[in-house]
């Protein structure tokens, strides 16, 4: 009987059917805007990691244009780089 009187009520079906309209249908739905949430903190996760990144490389470029001995180590394992008298090995594991 209750139930019976409140689908009779105009205002109600207005309600309800702009409930069901803004959940579902509209451009701006609750499932689009949880996708949008979702990409969010996955691009604000990417730009804290770049962060971190980009500030470990100035250090590492810092490091290399101040200090002769951690350039040449770095010209040796990332380009195996010698010097004249040396010869180098390298071994691959698999």
């Amino acid at each position: 009987m209750f139930i019976l009187k409140l689908f009779k009520n105009k205002y109600f079906l207005v309600v309800i059917g702009m409930m069901v309209w803004l959940l579902y249908f509209d451009k701006n739905d609750v499932f689009t805007q949880l996708d949008l949430i979702k990409k969010c903190n996955k691009l604000n996760a990417e730009k804290a990691y770049y962060i971190t990144e980009i500030e470990n490389n100035k250090k590492a470029i810092a490091d290399l244009q101040n200090n002769t001995k951690s350039l040449e180590t770095f010209a040796r394992e990332k380009y195996r780089m010698k010097k004249d008298n040396e010869d180098v090995f390298v071994i691959v594991r698999k």
